[in-house]
């Protein structure tokens, strides 16, 4: 009985958020929320804020580039484009968002994605997908939908991440283990069997710089948690394989110029675009996902950061800025940008508290991408391998994972669903299919819990409440109370109609719906209240509404429900509901009485 009624406050507190969200994003008034911080936090700036937004840039600068490299490698494009998305897109993120410390540039999330557009639709295709994925983020930034985002299924959002993590690691074994493979499928099955059939081609050379560049990334922040141990890997590993390459012949590992070419340092101009009707179509679904994947991983980070530094971000003007930055980056050849975590982190962890910060990181990979590239073409291929399965370990969040599956059947059923369906099919699919899940699943828990409860000749008002004090009303024989514990929807709608219609054979002179534990209603449930009202009101039952709250109230008035159960009909308290209840019973007792008599 105890969880019973817990899973109830709980899905009451859940409809009644949901509810509130909904009346205030959809109140637009045609305000714009659009106030970066940067231009608050400059209002008051001062030197010594400087000096930490300094320092704080310089170390997410140095831990961003071996991951932007990476991420462009993994995702089909080159690592110019990879170092382009972090600078452009970094900068417009600090410039444009509405946190103070977030990071921005690419992100392993986009790793399935990007590279899944780019096999089927070609770099055009990953512009045009990219910059309909901006303008969907600032849409439902203009729109006030950054609170609701945020209430996106955890077990979705764990089944997807983790799905990528495994597809990312399944991408790098090629490099790692020095396979030499020049045509891998991009389907998870066909590609461990690809795999497995050419384990006996494993180059150890490659495998061992592999193997050593995972020991000094997962070394390093045991030795000091401020030294980034990607880079340190990076570092040291390129300068002993070159070492090594020059001074013992027959030694060579595949590096980043030996894949790419010579890396250009020219910075790109930008490229415009064709747009039509029908590849706006065939590209929305793969926009839809990079927008929802972008809004999920910036808000998650800018949540994970305000905890952290107790500041609060604007989460509309965050949308508003990933998806400046997302129409803009496709002009100079980028891939979708996001928000960073773990960047995100390294520059609170270092003193960042402003967008300067994230500004200067990005005038840091500036000045790399200028002048240090030709360092970047001696980066082994194996070495890169090693960065990015490191992070795709970090991403599984297996432990959560293990925790979701000591939840609730429905949660677990969530989670491994869009799992599989990320790795097996591709990320579209899996956030679509998750998300109805999720919305299927919550719907039937609301229903199982969703109590209508029937009361006669007495009625506790204050039942169900934490009120120490009761107060008993006495219901007149004739009259009838029914409360309904939940959301109005169609599910709960459908369940109530037939309650009804099974007790329709007993007909009493009133009956009371009691409604203060009902945070909305939808169009079903304003039908099935107004067939069972005329209903009624046929074999001449009074219907009489109690307890509705403003936002439910309104939406019975613009269907015009007051005026078919009449206005005074509709009460704010259970006292007067059932003292008028009693009133129009006992005046129908007194008539019938009277009927008697005279015949």
């Amino acid at each position: 009985m105890h969880s019973h009624s817990a899973a109830n406050r709980d899905i009451r507190h859940t409809t009644n958020q949901l509810s509130l969200i909904y009346c205030a994003k959809m109140n637009l008034s045609g305000t714009i929320d659009f106030r970066p911080k940067l231009l608050s936090t400059l209002s008051n700036y001062s030197l010594s804020r400087f000096k930490d937004d300094l320092i704080a840039g310089i170390v997410v600068g140095i831990v961003a580039l071996p991951l932007a490299i990476a991420f462009g490698i993994a995702s089909g494009v080159s690592p110019t484009i990879g170092l382009i998305t972090a600078i452009i897109g970094g900068f417009l993120v600090s410039a444009c968002g509405g946190n103070s410390v977030q990071i921005g540039g690419p992100t392993g999330a986009f790793i399935v994605i990007v590279y899944s557009i780019i096999q089927n639709y070609g770099l055009q295709g990953l512009a045009i997908a990219t910059l309909m994925a901006g303008m969907i983020l600032i849409l439902l930034g203009l729109f006030h939908l950054g609170t609701v985002i945020k209430f996106i299924p955890y077990p979705i959002v764990v089944g997807f991440t983790s799905g990528i993590a495994l597809t990312i690691f399944s991408t790098q074994i090629n490099d790692f283990f020095g396979l030499g493979l020049t045509d891998v499928p991009s389907e998870f099955l066909s590609k461990w069997g690809v795999y497995l059939a050419n384990l006996g081609n494993i180059d150890p050379v490659t495998l061992g710089v592999g193997l050593a560049s995972l020991a000094v990334i997962i070394i390093t922040p045991k030795i000091s948690r401020k030294l980034p141990g990607s880079l340190i890997a990076i570092v040291l590993i390129t300068a002993v394989v070159y070492i090594l390459s020059n001074a013992v012949p027959g030694i060579h590992v595949e590096t980043i110029g030996d894949r790419f070419g010579a890396l250009s340092t020219d910075i790109p101009t930008p490229e415009g675009f064709d747009l039509s009707m029908n590849t706006i179509n065939l590209l929305l679904p793969s926009a839809f996902t990079i927008a929802i994947l972008c809004a999920i991983e910036s808000l998650l980070s800018a949540t994970v950061a305000d905890g952290v530094t107790g500041s609060r971000t604007n989460s509309n003007t965050e949308l508003i800025g990933q998806g400046i930055a997302n129409i803009v980056v496709p002009f100079f050849g980028g891939i979708p940008v996001t928000g960073a975590i773990a960047r995100t982190m390294i520059n609170i962890t270092n003193g960042g508290r402003t967008p300067v910060a994230g500004i200067v990181h990005t005038l840091v990979l500036l000045l790399i991408f200028l002048f240090l590239m030709p360092l970047i073409n001696l980066v082994p291929m194996s070495c890169l391998a090693a960065v990015l399965i490191v992070v795709s370990y970090n991403m599984s969040g297996w432990r959560t994972v293990v925790g979701i599956f000591k939840a609730p059947k429905s949660d677990i059923s969530v989670l491994v669903v869009t799992f599989l369906l990320t790795v097996i099919f591709d990320l579209t699919i899996a956030i679509e299919i998750g998300l109805l899940l999720a919305i299927i699943l919550f719907l039937r828990r609301v229903m199982e819990n969703t109590q209508i409860r029937v009361y006669s000749e007495q009625l506790d008002v204050a039942e169900g409440t934490e009120a120490t004090a009761h107060e008993v009303l006495d219901v007149a024989p004739g009259v009838e109370v029914y409360e309904i514990d939940g959301p109005f929807f169609f599910g709960v709608a459908t369940k109530f109609d037939e309650m009804m219609r099974t007790s329709m054979g007993n007909v009493p002179a009133v009956r009371i719906i009691r409604m203060r534990r009902v945070p909305f209603i939808d169009a079903t449930g304003v039908h099935n209240l107004e067939l069972l009202i005329r209903s009624s009101q046929k074999v001449g039952i009074h219907i009489v509404l109690s307890g509705v709250n403003d936002q439910v109230r309104q939406t019975l008035i613009k269907s015009h429900i007051d005026d078919l159960v009449g206005h005074d009909h509709i009460c704010d308290h259970i006292t007067k509901a059932v003292a008028m209840a009693n009133r129009i019973a006992e005046s129908r007792r007194a008539s019938l009485n009277r009927s008697v008599a005279n015949a």
